[in-house]
């Protein structure tokens, strides 16, 4: 199999940054009151500033996804200079498609209105973006095509806010007088989330003046035969731990007082096993790649919340992968937690910060909770 190479990174982050104190004047107050598990949860994901796809001013919506997306492959050609016109094999991954049907790379086709190519989609939340890179690395190290484009973008904004929480609040009064706010599970991920694209342009050969990367391997590992479902939307999570999906539904006013499409998390489940479990994939990339930390130059892992920062660097370091902290490179304080793009949003940082040199190595580690699936990434400078 041929070699494939990242040779450029494109990312579009809508409007200016939001910092704590403004988002709820943007995501809008939740009956009226501020949240009580706001500052909680911002003082442990560590997270300042965050940027949505909503106007301040006017609280209307900016982009949708499909327009974020594009946006991001609009800035990949033009700091590339590489044409539309030539993309062979388009990928998009996404957690929050605009509609069901037609698929999200396709809505990202039409707004980019080039030539036809090959599109396709990748469905998840984190590991969708790292899904959509490798589809195209196989297409293109493979010679199927010479050239791929692929995305990872998130628009969760309008999801968080106030109105889709209202109608369970007034389906629930009388809970809500004795427990003011909505169960933490649904209140959580507001302060969690935000939105940005990011593409990446993967060539067969490298860049003639500049640094690319090679993409050595990506590997991706689901523990869905062990856990429940962790993060989940277009549904609820009942008693047994099984979903039940909105096309379930008897009585569609049942929709909105229950939240189906409120993004919900189970932050127990969550806490107990996304840095475990994270481990037992590792141990299977360890051996199957010989890792070894010694070798690594820079480790990039995407996490939701600097809690799980110090959790992570242990469970690495007691089977071996001991990456000291000098080696990592983030940027969730500054750009928040951007799902399928986050990864490439950080790896786009870094290559712009002049830090990377010819022969140096990155991992990357990226975990998604929705049911615990991991995706392990590993590239060379060149």
């Amino acid at each position: 199999m041929a070699s494939a190479y990242i040779t450029g990174l494109g990312v579009f982050l809508p409007n200016e940054p939001v910092n704590n104190e403004e988002i709820e004047n943007v995501l809008g107050f939740i009956n009226g009151k501020p949240s009580r598990a706001k500052n909680r949860i911002l003082n442990n994901n560590g997270i300042k500033s965050r940027y949505y796809a909503i106007d301040p001013k006017t609280n209307k919506q900016t982009h949708n996804n499909a327009q974020l997306t594009a946006e991001a492959v609009r800035t990949l050609c033009r700091e590339y200079n590489f044409p539309l016109e030539k993309i062979e094999c388009l990928v998009c991954g996404t957690s929050g498609p605009d509609q069901l049907i037609p698929n999200h790379a396709l809505m990202v086709h039409g707004e980019l209105g080039c030539p036809p190519c090959e599109v396709v989609a990748t469905s998840g939340v984190c590991c969708s973006g790292v899904t959509a890179l490798k589809y195209g690395y196989m297409s293109v190290s493979s010679g199927l095509t010479k050239n791929a484009i692929t995305t990872g973008s998130e628009v969760v904004s309008n999801a968080l806010t106030a109105r889709y929480f209202q109608s369970e609040i007034e389906a629930k009064i009388q809970d809500l007088e004795a427990k003011p706010i909505i169960a933490f599970e649904k209140d959580f991920l507001r302060w969690m989330l935000s939105d940005a694209s990011a593409a990446i342009l993967i060539k067969d050969t490298p860049l003639q003046d500049g640094i690319s990367l090679r993409i050595d391997w990506v590997d991706l590992i689901s523990f869905a035969n062990e856990l429940d479902a962790c993060m989940y939307g277009g549904c609820i999570k009942k008693a047994d731990g099984s979903l039940q999906g909105w096309r379930e539904v008897k009585h569609p006013e049942e929709l909105w007082k229950e939240s189906y499409f409120s993004l919900k998390q189970d932050a127990k489940l969550l806490g107990d096993n996304i840095i475990r479990y994270g481990q037992k994939g590792l141990i299977q990339i360890r051996d199957k790649y010989s890792l070894k930390a010694d070798d690594i130059t820079w480790f990039l892992p995407h996490y939701s919340s600097e809690f799980f920062r110090q959790q992570l660097y242990e469970q690495m370091a007691e089977i071996g992968v001991n990456i000291t902290y000098d080696k990592w490179f983030t940027n969730l304080t500054s750009k928040g937690n951007t799902g399928s793009a986050s990864i490439f949003v950080i790896l786009q940082e870094l290559m712009s910060s002049g830090k990377i040199q010819k022969g140096d190595n990155i991992f990357c580690l990226i975990p998604e909770s929705a049911r615990f699936s991991y995706a392990y990434m590993h590239l060379t400078a060149v």
